[in-house]
């Protein structure tokens, strides 16, 4: 059993959920800026959702170097999308400002950390 896709399966699930949410329940009662906000947490959670499923499926990586992407992914989904989640659901914005770029620095670590894996063929 890969624990890995299964949480990955798990977070594209949820990720159809909130996009649905944000487009049928959020429309009435966010902004316009609001809302394209929430949608681009969205759009960079299903991203990196898909990357997790390949990454993890990828059958040349070695377990250690799949667990290091996902974590590095995962930690990003959770800061850089739920930051805009929380603040979009009135968590104030100068409370956690942090997380948004702290959760991009993840992504962007996560795929550095692909592309020398695809290198160094782990």
């Amino acid at each position: 059993m890969n624990k890995n896709l299964i949480i990955s399966s798990f977070l594209g699930a949820i990720t159809i959920v909130l996009g649905a949410f944000g487009a049928h329940a959020l429309q009435e009662t966010l902004n316009v800026s609001e809302l394209k906000s929430f949608e681009t947490g969205v759009r960079y959670q299903m991203y990196h959702v898909l990357v997790l499923l390949f990454v993890n499926a990828y059958s040349k990586f070695n377990p250690k170097t799949k667990n290091s992407i996902s974590y590095l992914f995962l930690i990003g989904i959770l800061f850089f999308s739920g930051s805009i989640y929380a603040i979009t659901f009135g968590v104030p914005a100068k409370s956690i400002w942090f997380m948004t770029p702290l959760g991009g620095l993840f992504f962007i670590i996560g795929w550095i950390k692909m592309g020398f894996s695809f290198l160094n063929k782990e």
